[in-house]
Parts: structure tokens; sequence; C-alpha cells
């Protein structure tokens, strides 16, 4: 990996500030389901669980099996999920994911992009020996 400098310290607030708002936006949510996205460091691989989820017609996301809405702010541990996509890079994870025989758990390039973007920056994170939060 090439290593860049540093942006400067402007640059880095005006774009964190228009991360921030865009993430206010409304996103519609993938019917073909949601990841989770961990860092393995003990292993050196990014760990990446998909899980399915139904939405209904208010676009909420709900466990297929129970109907129960699915919440952001977590209290999922006790659902299993449908895979799990490991590797040591982004684009490792990422070929996994979007190449070779189906079926792809992806039905929405916004998500696809997404995740491109988080498994990026789990990669860096791994790199760093620093914690990674999914946004």
């Amino acid at each position: 990996m090439v290593k860049t400098p540093e942006a400067p310290a402007s640059l880095t607030v005006a774009i964190d500030a228009l991360d921030e708002r865009l993430s206010q936006r409304f996103i519609a949510l993938d019917p073909s389901g949601y990841f989770l996205i961990k860092v393995d460091a003990d292993a050196g691989e990014l760990v990446l669980e998909h899980y399915g989820n139904t939405i209904d017609e208010k676009g909420l996301a709900r466990d297929s099996d129970t109907g129960e809405v699915l919440s952001c702010k977590g209290g999922n541990g006790l659902r299993q999920p449908s895979r799990i996509y490991r590797g040591s890079s982004a684009k490792q994870v990422g070929i996994q994911l979007t190449e070779g025989d189906g079926p792809h758990p992806l039905s929405r390039l916004d998500h696809a992009l997404y995740l491109g973007r988080e498994l990026q920056k789990a990669e860096q994170c791994l790199l760093n020996g620093s914690a990674y939060v999914q946004d």
C-alpha cells in the first residue's frame, strides 16, 4: 500500500462536515439484507456478516423469521448470519461478495458503494491497529 501525505486540517474538517450532512439523507433499505463489518485483528482479516431481512410497506427492516422490526441500535445479537465473508483486504472481500457464482446478497448500487467505503475504512483500521466502528 502506498503512503500518502496527510490532508490539511481544513480539508479534513470540510470533508467530515459534508459526510455528516450526506449521512442525514433518506436511504432506502436493501431488501436483500444488511451487513455487519468487523475487524479480526488476531487473524488479520476483515469479516463481513450478511443478515437477511424483509422490508415492510413502511420501509422498515423486519426479521424474516419473527417479523420483529430490526433496530439500528443493536440488539440483534441472537440472529445468525446467513453468510460470512472473510479476507485480508477490502478488495478481496468485495470480490467474494460480488463476483463468481451467486446469489449475491446485494440488490442496490448505493448499498454496494456503502459497503466498499466501509470495507476500505475497516482495512485502514486493520492496518493501523485502530478500532473500527461501522457508520
